[in-house]
């Protein structure tokens, strides 16, 4: 069971979506709303959190969640504050009741992983690639347009025409057809 914990959050924040099953997860913490509070009225056993990223309205309520939950933060690159495990590019994260790989996919902020499981036939593409052909800012620290393209080439390289659901960082979870959404990213990218 996937759930947004911060859906209908009115402050700046991210998606954050906890994973419920044999490893309960926290895919980002977000931002500016009481994490810990959602997490505890859904599951007492959070076993870990991990990062897409590590702008601060994905990790603004970490250090609160890994004190109250007692959970290490995983992330790709463990000098970023606040991550305590590196995942390497290409990594395998069990993210609930699935093996998901870790895509490294700089761009938007360099240390940028999207999570994908063929298995589940879901990805977690954070702000790399939205709803409608969106895709990440890269007029922010870090952020670079051309990078951005290839990451979103090797994101539509990787996974499979036939992926049910991608989460992402900001805006609704895509249901209907999401490979056409990452190739409409794709297009306009080089576009803009």
């Amino acid at each position: 069971m996937i759930t947004n914990i911060a859906r209908g959050v009115q402050a700046f924040t991210s998606n954050a979506f906890l994973v419920e099953g044999d490893r309960t997860v926290l895919v980002d913490a977000g931002a500016n709303f009481d994490a810990v509070a959602e997490i505890r009225e859904r599951t007492d056993d959070l076993d870990a959190v991990v990062l897409t990223h590590t702008h601060p309205d994905h990790v603004g309520n970490l250090d609160a969640v890994k004190d109250a939950c007692d959970v290490s933060a995983w992330g790709f690159d463990a000098d970023q504050p606040g991550v305590d495990e590196p995942i390497a590019d290409e990594g395998t994260v069990r993210i609930g009741d699935h093996g998901y790989v870790a895509l490294h996919t700089p761009g938007h902020k360099n240390d940028h992983l999207c999570f994908y499981s063929a298995g589940a036939s879901v990805l977690f593409a954070g702000d790399l690639v939205f709803q409608n052909g969106g895709f990440g800012r890269t007029d922010l620290e870090e952020g670079d347009r051309r990078q951005l393209i290839a990451s979103i080439d090797r994101l539509e390289d990787r996974i499979d025409e036939r992926l049910e659901e991608m989460y992402v960082g900001h805006g609704p979870t895509v249901t209907t057809d999401p490979y056409h959404d990452v190739e409409l990213a794709a297009r306009a990218a080089r576009m803009g």
